[in-house]
């Protein structure tokens, strides 16, 4: 290589010489090729702890009842399939709209501070998508100020790259152990 132009010996008498060269030729590919395979699997490493950090900040925009945040989350043309009576939500502000209808409703009559905790996430990222399966659980203050488990929940996500962040294309809540007084959990489909 020189000067950005690969040099190519037309005759090399030199057998020795001849497989030295193309020895070297060949770690070069090799050594090409597995710095763009490590670079691959750093870019789906630091997409799936991005991904993570989407998964904590859901909850913590909910818990904080921040709902402009919280649609912030989700692409332009996402789709939320809540549990319950939400049925399907298309775009950022009808998903935060409708979470802050729900919040400010509090059909399970919620006081005090709550919490999302997410766990049990499975995210496959191929370039500039990815999927994910993970569980939820939403903690409130319970009787005498403990902690209470008010519901269980699994979500099946698609995730898309926009604009540089890694957003909600498409969440759907199926709930696991219902709140009270909400629906029985569906079936989930059978693939």
């Amino acid at each position: 290589l020189k000067g950005g132009r690969v040099i190519v010996l037309r005759r090399c008498h030199n057998p020795p010489m001849r497989r030295f060269l193309l020895t070297g030729l060949l770690l070069l590919c090799v050594q090409a090729a597995s710095a763009a395979e490590v670079d691959e699997r750093l870019r789906a490493l630091e997409s799936r702890e991005a991904i993570r950090e989407l998964l904590v900040a859901y909850g913590r925009t909910l818990d904080a009842r921040d709902f402009d945040g919280f649609a912030r989350l989700f692409t332009r043309d996402a789709e939320y399939v809540g549990g319950g009576n939400l049925g399907t939500l298309r775009g950022p502000e009808a998903i935060g709209a409708a979470l802050r209808r729900v919040f400010q409703a509090n059909p399970s009559g919620i006081s005090g501070t709550s919490a999302h905790l997410f766990f049990n996430e499975s995210i496959g990222v191929s370039g500039n998508i990815a999927t994910g399966i993970s569980m939820g659980a939403f903690v409130i203050t319970g009787d005498a100020g403990r902690p209470t488990l008010l519901l269980l929940a699994t979500y099946h996500d698609q995730f898309v790259l926009e604009e540089g962040a890694w957003k909600f294309r498409r969440r759907e809540v199926r709930s696991t152990i219902p709140a009270p007084g909400a629906p029985a959990p569906r079936e989930a489909p059978r693939n």
